[in-house]
């Protein structure tokens, strides 16, 4: 199976999933507060469904367009945009009948149960798979640090004390902390036991971001060959599995970051390597070939750096809901990207999304990924735009407060404009993607 079937397949699953959780979270306390729910739909069945049963007073069905799903609550003006129903008067069974804080609970219950689905989902891979970190006494040569902090202070080989005073987890979490959160200062230990406080500028994050420097610190290892591709031209100039790279056209060479994307290119390129005790001088051509043909390090490699960590029951618990409520607010955090000229470039669609998974299949990755797509969905739906659960809660909070009901005509202008909102929003990120496809690939 190619790997973008693998990958569609993958992603019509989880919002499958997640599309059917959502709307139970909206169906099961509409349905304990008594309110009629007359349609309960996977995908939207414009002019025709592909399935629908009746069962009691609810229409259960799947529709043809896989743009999302919803449940039809009676007495409530939403997408279906029912005038004929909203103009009779009110009954009981209705949800415009019900008091503002039951109407309140099954508006947010959709967000509510992704939440707690990306809770449950984290929960279970932490303590089924624990967890991989990376702690400073694996780190013997430290972190590579990208260029752009070398200004403020930081240096290839620093280790990461402590973040705004604290320490680290997983020392890993530098990046996200850097690019997402608000950080003061860092504590580091640099190459020869030397340590230092250094204080971070508020605008790092889009520095980072707009120079795609979205992992400016990356473990520091050895330039030690790991795999040789057959047919590129690392085989072909005679390196093997295990060969140290010691210099490349003159230039020493001792950890993998010093080796630049341009340090090797054209034609007669020197390399120095160790092999048995012995040092051998190998020529490589690249002019027929972009890649040079090599894994720089492999699982080896990775086993002496990362520390596995497992959990009980309730350790897992907890960390799930902490690693779900992370997940949230660094999303959150990085929504602001989107309002930079840049940012609105990387806005995605379902293919942006489709990407988030393996191009072949493994559990933990779809599971985790499935985690963080339900993270997404609730931010996204919170938001308060007219259409989505969040331009409800808003109208509803305003009751609330005021003590009087938005007027009808209101709520529907309203829930017209969300809509072509939304549509506008979905033709532009899905036409990024197609715009990347078209003439962006490789």
């Amino acid at each position: 199976m190619s790997p973008f079937a693998v990958k569609a397949i993958q992603l019509f699953l989880s919002l499958s999933i997640l599309i059917v959780l959502h709307e139970l979270g909206h169906f099961i306390p509409a349905k304990i507060f008594k309110t009629r729910v007359e349609k309960f739909y996977l995908f939207f069945d414009v002019k025709f469904s592909l399935f629908k049963k009746k069962i009691g007073e609810t229409v259960y069905g799947i529709g043809w367009l896989p743009l999302g799903g919803y449940v039809k609550i009676a007495g409530m003006i939403d997408e279906s945009m029912d005038k004929e129903q909203m103009a009779k008067p009110p009954q009981p069974w209705e949800f415009r009948s019900k008091p503002a804080w039951q109407r309140l609970i099954i508006m947010l219950g959709g967000v509510t149960v992704n939440v707690i689905v990306a809770w449950v989902i984290y929960a279970g891979i932490i303590f089924f798979n624990g967890k991989l970190v990376i702690k400073n006494e694996n780190l013997h040569d430290g972190f590579a640090v990208a260029e752009l902090l070398h200004e403020y202070g930081f240096e290839n080989g620093d280790k990461i004390l402590t973040v705004n005073g604290k320490e680290l987890e997983d020392a890993y979490d530098i990046n996200k902390y850097l690019l997402l959160r608000n950080v003061k200062e860092v504590e580091v230990e640099h190459q020869g036991g030397t340590k230092e406080t250094i204080s971070i500028p508020d605008d790092i994050g889009h520095q980072l971001f707009a120079n795609d420097v979205f992992l400016p610190f990356e473990p520091r290892v050895p330039a030690i060959i790991d795999t040789v591709i057959a047919d590129y031209p690392a085989q072909k100039s005679g390196l093997l599995k295990g060969d140290v790279v010691k210099q490349i056209n003159g230039k020493s060479i001792n950890f993998w970051d010093e080796i630049k994307p341009n340090t090797i290119k054209g034609e007669e390129n020197t390399l120095v390597v160790s092999r048995d005790g012995e040092e051998l001088d190998l020529q490589i051509d690249l002019t027929d070939a972009d890649a040079f043909g090599i894994h720089a390090f492999g699982r080896e490699t990775i086993k002496s750096i990362y520390s596995h960590e497992t959990y009980t029951i309730g350790e897992s618990i907890s960390g799930g809901v902490g690693m779900g409520v992370d997940v949230l607010r660094d999303y959150a955090s990085q929504f602001k990207f989107v309002f930079t000229k840049k940012g609105a470039t990387q806005v995605g669609g379902f293919g942006a999304i489709g990407n988030l998974f393996p191009d072949a299949w493994n559990w933990t990755l779809f599971w985790e990924r499935t985690a963080l797509i339900s993270i997404m969905l609730a931010f996204m739906n919170i938001l308060p735009i007219p259409a989505l659960d969040g331009g409800h809660v808003v109208f509803l909070l305003y009751e609330m407060v005021s003590g009087r009901k938005p007027n009808e005509k209101v709520l529907e202008y309203a829930q017209m404009v969300g809509f072509f909102i939304l549509i506008g929003l979905v033709l532009y990120a899905n036409g990024n993607d197609i715009y990347k496809w078209l003439f962006k690939a490789g």
